[in-house]
């Protein structure tokens, strides 16, 4: 393959809710840019993207696949991604390091919640963006709704380039005011016959050509003063100004197409190859601590770990973007995060399954190398003396948890070692091993995200697994005042164990005074690593209990902190003041003292009105307007409170807090209720008192748990 330098690279990820199109798109963009001969589609199978037999399965893409057209004297990488926000991490990394994004519009349906999720990572990362309403063939495409509905929700600066002609079964020419000509196509699409306009189509055609030529020549006051004095901008003056003002954001061009039947296909290809930034004519790329790294072919390499995927044969292969300088086979790099060298033996550039190994790629390009032993999604390399770390990508916090394990016992290291190398793929899985709750956690975006768990560790690591409800993580507090004394007292012959420890136990507040009663003699306050805080208090006077023994004391106290009173759960929020006691010369020992100060801590904290607490999350729904008052019920009857409502283009959003324990199986219900039109985020707010009832019920089965051990 030849070597492209950076001015002939343009770097394309395709966007769009589940059901918009992009396979089939990225199929025909291919067959248009000759790189195969036969273009697949997803009903058969047999596409080059979504080979992945989970894909095959479910019928729609759940990875992001790596692909590439050389067309004209430009190489365009494509990135096709997964439609489901359940799989927003592929999203994620490919939008970092493409830098046009095309999102596909269905025109049966207009605009989705899917395209607005999308669009706000974009909008994020500043990416230029690209309309592309497919599926104009449809018996219900209304291609007008969908313009007006993108511009009410996207803003005034997405501008028509093209419109059909025809639309619904009959569909077959586009209009495009951009060249003004319109192309018509044959049944089976694939080259176009370029005609006239219309005499019907031609007023409708100049005022889109106008509002288009308008939109370009204010991005740059050269144009404008030619538009001005002409009336006209020349295609190439047109072609300038778009590219220009695509780069600024100030301009979202709209294109339709019918990718099923390759309409539309071949002219996006031309408008990307004549319009759309290259990977030169971009933003230089955000390093760590503020710096900038332009995309600079005679600049020291620096390669960027967007996705790690876990092949059969081959191990972990690593799929990168040359940020700067130009990579070769056998280079050695260093890892930044790790300080790890690393060989890159082989260079590849992907086409769907299928590597073709090259010997060199250059600054703005994408490819993938094997067996980096010390490197992941996220990484950066760079060559020995010149430290450089490009921004990480943020992912978004797991939506969804369950608890996972095994079926057969002994196989739980294999199930681990399984899990690690998921979590090298997919950054948003997370894996906790829960010692409060004595759980494996698995985090996910939602209910297909977790079943793409479950289908990797069957089918690829042959593990038989299984699901469980995960706990809640409850914490425990107190309301009151409470004292308690306690004496250990043991004799087994010889030196025997005596302790005795009175102390008083108190809710904690940030600022209290001290305690009125009582002499403090030292205070020592800790920050719990599960929240909160302990406060630990000296007031003994008259040595009645040797300062020595206090650290046992307080080690006694928080121990039982670890494993709460009421149903085991980390407590928070306390102050315990130590006032009095009883020591032996020669049978007190720091043992003693440990065991005395938890069954003293143990009775204070049950007769000082216990509370269970537990997590209260936000939770922000986004949905059609027509979909509100489904949502609203179901989360009226989760324990939720509702604190405020507002719109979002033409939909929905709720604002709520909700327990934990209420978001289990949210995310099937909510695609259930919705048809998977909804979308939603969460994230902690605080600990918050368990309803009275409820308490009482975790008590009474944690009692009996402890009886049935």
């Amino acid at each position: 393959m030849k070597v492209y330098e950076p001015s002939q690279i343009k770097n394309i990820v395709l966007l769009g809710h589940s059901g918009s199109g992009k396979t089939t798109l990225a199929e025909s963009m291919l067959f248009e840019g000759g790189e195969i001969n036969r273009r697949g589609n997803v009903r058969d199978k047999n596409t080059i993207s979504d080979f992945n037999d989970l894909e095959h399965e479910r019928g729609n893409s759940v990875f992001s696949t790596l692909l590439f057209s050389e067309w004209r004297g430009y190489k365009i990488n494509i990135l096709d991604t997964p439609g489901s926000d359940d799989f927003i991490g592929d999203v994620i990394s490919s939008l970092s390091v493409c830098d046009t994004a095309i999102m596909c519009l269905n025109a049966n349906y207009g605009v989705e919640v899917g395209a607005e999720l999308l669009w706000d990572y974009a909008d994020e990362m500043n990416k230029p963006i690209i309309f592309a309403v497919n599926h104009v063939d449809g018996e219900n495409a209304d291609f007008d709704k969908t313009v007006e509905q993108a511009k009410n929700i996207f803003g005034s600066k997405v501008t028509v380039v093209q419109y059909p002609l025809n639309q619904g079964t009959g569909f077959n020419a586009i209009i495009d005011v951009l060249k003004m000509t319109m192309y018509k196509f044959g049944p089976e699409g694939g080259k176009p016959e370029k005609l006239p306009i219309p005499d019907s189509e031609k007023e409708k055609a100049n005022k889109l050509h106008n509002e288009l030529v308008e939109m370009v020549a204010q991005e740059d006051e050269k144009l404008m003063d030619v538009y001005f004095e002409k009336g006209e901008l020349t295609e190439d003056q047109m072609r300038d100004g778009m590219g220009l003002a695509m780069i600024k954001r100030d301009i979202y061009p709209l294109f339709c197409v019918c990718a099923s039947k390759n309409m539309g296909a071949g002219r996006l290809m031309g408008f990307i190859d004549n319009v759309v930034p290259t990977a030169a004519a971009m933003p230089p790329a955000k390093i760590e601590g503020g710096g900038e790294l332009k995309c600079d072919p005679k600049g020291s390499t620096v390669l960027f770990i967007f996705k790690t995927i876990s092949d059969a044969h081959l191990g972990e292969m690593s799929l990168f973007k040359v940020c700067s300088g130009e990579v070769s086979n056998g280079m050695d790099l260093i890892n930044a995060q790790t300080q790890a060298s690393e060989r890159l033996n082989s260079i590849f550039t992907m086409q769907g399954k299928k590597r073709d190994q090259v010997e060199k790629l250059m600054a703005g390009d994408i490819g993938a190398t094997v067996k980096l032993k010390q490197t992941h999604t996220n990484n950066t390399l760079h060559v020995k003396g010149h430290r450089i770390v490009i921004d990480p990508i943020k992912f978004p916090e797991p939506r969804m948890r369950v608890a996972i394990l095994s079926k057969n016992k002994g196989d739980e290291e294999k199930m681990a070692a399984a899990l690690h190398h998921i979590t090298e793929e997919d950054p948003t899985v997370i894996v906790q091993h829960s010692q409060e709750l004595k759980q494996i956690i698995l985090g996910a975006q939602g209910e297909l995200h977790i079943n793409m768990v479950k289908w990797k560790l069957e089918n690829l690591f042959k593990q038989q697994i299984a699901f469980e409800k995960p706990k809640i993580p409850y914490r425990e507090t107190i309301r009151k005042q409470s004292h308690a004394s306690y004496r250990h007292k043991k004799q087994s012959g010889g030196a025997g164990q005596f302790g005795e420890v009175s102390l008083f136990v108190e809710p904690y507040y940030e600022g209290m005074p001290k305690p009125a009663d009582l002499s403090v003699r030292g205070e020592e306050i800790h920050e719990l690593k599960w929240g909160g805080r302990l406060v630990f208090l000296n007031c003994v006077v008259g040595g009645v209990i040797d300062t020595k023994f206090m650290s046992a004391i307080q080690k006694g106290i928080m121990e039982k902190m670890e494993n709460g009173p009421l149903t085991g759960s980390y407590v928070r929020d306390v102050r315990v003041a130590v006032y009095d006691g009883k020591m032996h010369a020669v049978d007190s020992n720091d043992m003693a003292f440990k065991i005395a100060g938890t069954m003293a801590f143990k009775e204070a904290f049950h007769n000082a009105d216990p509370q269970l607490l537990e997590p209260i999350y936000n939770l922000e729904v986004t949905m059609p307007d027509e979909m509100m008052g489904d949502v609203m019920s179901d989360l009226n009857t989760r324990r939720s409170i509702i604190i405020g409502m507002d719109s979002a283009g033409h939909n929905q959003v709720i604002k709520a807090q909700i327990p934990l324990a209420e978001l289990n199986n949210y995310s099937s219900m909510l695609r259930s209720i919705t048809q998977g039109r909804a979308k939603y985020k969460i994230s902690f707010h605080e600990y918050a008192p368990l309803p009275f009832d409820q308490q009482q019920k975790l008590v009474a089965e944690h009692q009996k748990e402890l009886q049935e051990v």
